[in-house]
């Protein structure tokens, strides 16, 4: 069975930041932490995070600064 979700540390080595930073976007409300029900961790959905990903892919085309946004379901 595929991987959902991803940790706070895997987010942050895949985005390139440190788990703080994770943690500031979910505070913030620019990224959304979902709770693992055993020990209540915060786990992130894999599709969120990949959209996020395109989002700082594109940036990087055109110069502008990085602006974060989830889509709400």
């Amino acid at each position: 069975m595929p991987k959902k979700f991803l940790t706070v540390n895997d987010v942050a080595r895949l985005l390139g930041v440190s788990p703080l930073t994770v943690r500031n976007w979910d505070q913030k409300g620019k990224l959304r932490a979902y709770r693992n029900p055993v020990n209540n961790y915060r786990m992130y959905k894999i599709e969120e995070v990949e959209a996020i990903l395109k989002q700082i892919e594109h940036s990087k085309d055109g110069y502008s600064p990085v602006k974060i946004k989830i889509e709400s379901e």
